[in-house]
């Protein structure tokens, strides 16, 4: 009898997902408390033939150099892939695929979560509660910023920047939008094309980022940026972290040029820059964007539609490399 190939995972993944690997490979199941290294990605991945893995896993060209020969792909339980060094998988024959177009339902609310709770003070209000110091309500206490007729400028307008346009306008928000190139009418969720960043910038109450991370973008939102914005906008990122310049940012929280900001991504993360756990104009929340049972069903379905493929000399639904 053949043996079934081995499938190793670094992360656990949602019940219905690990039980299809189960039912048709030798499946390895992850460790989430692990701490992963190098070393420890090898030793998960040894003598298999796929490996599914999340963006915290560091799959430089150390750890690609470490891998086994019997590895054929890396099938990422997540849109982005910086975490993978492509060069280093091409050059070892590796498939490397992704998970795109499941999550921007779920991003996007996320976004509206950050917009409603970063304009309203709605962390801080949490924390005086939780340490028991309000002393109820006061006309001048946690004062925000009605969001109903401001203007959202998004910085890039892919499916999830159209989702956010779309519900920004059910509450009451015109929105704006700054691209590469002008999407399809159809993609635009009636938001309006401004073709220079810093015009869209100058005109916005908030900017929400959804660019993806290229060495162009990487730190996009820096005091440059920041000088151009509305005094006392706010910012919101469910992007990527390195889309802003942590130093200006911070910076410009603390001199209220930007009255509050809202994080769902991070430099370094899960490590981020403590700096921000002292801002009391800024909700931070660890990276939810995709967290629903369905999304996160749908993206591990994905990756492993992708691993099969790739085992059964298919091409793969959503290669990248």
């Amino acid at each position: 009898m053949t043996q079934k190939p081995i499938v190793a995972a670094t992360r656990r993944l949602v019940k219905p997902a690990e039980d299809r690997v189960a039912a048709r490979f030798q499946f390895r199941p992850g460790n989430d408390e692990a701490t992963y290294t190098p070393a420890l990605v090898a030793k998960t991945a040894e003598g298999a033939a796929a490996l599914l893995c999340t963006p915290t896993e560091p799959l430089n060209a150390e750890a690609i150099a470490m891998l086994p020969a019997s590895l054929k792909v890396l099938s990422t339980v997540s849109v982005g892939f910086e975490h993978i060094d492509l060069a280093a998988a091409k050059a070892r024959g590796i498939r490397v695929t992704n998970t795109p177009g499941v999550l921007d339902d779920a991003t996007a609310d996320i976004a509206l979560l950050l917009i409603l709770g970063a304009t309203r003070c709605a962390s801080d209000g949490e924390r005086l509660l939780r340490a028991g110091k309000w002393i109820g309500i006061r006309p001048t206490q946690l004062l925000g910023m009605q969001i109903t007729g401001k203007r959202l400028g998004i910085i890039g307008m892919g499916r999830i920047g159209s989702a956010v346009a779309t519900r920004a306008k059910a509450f009451g928000m015109s929105v704006c939008y700054h691209n590469r190139k002008r999407v399809d009418p159809a993609m635009e969720a009636g938001a309006t094309y401004v073709p220079r960043l810093e015009d869209l910038l100058a005109q916005s109450d908030v900017v929400s980022l959804h660019a993806p991370l290229t060495p162009e973008t990487k730190g996009l939102i820096n005091a440059q940026r920041i000088a151009q914005m509305k005094d006392g906008a706010c910012l919101i990122n469910t992007g990527r972290g390195p889309l802003i310049d942590d130093d200006a940012v911070i910076t410009a929280l603390k001199a209220r040029k930007l009255s509050s900001i809202g994080l769902d991504v991070y430099t370094g993360e899960p490590k981020i820059d403590p700096r921000y756990y002292t801002l009391d104009n800024a909700m931070l929340v660890p990276h939810l964007g995709s967290a629903t049972y369905e999304t996160r069903l749908a993206m591990a379905m994905l990756a492993v539609d992708n691993m099969e493929a790739v085992l059964e000399g298919r091409a793969p639904p959503f290669p990248v490399a």
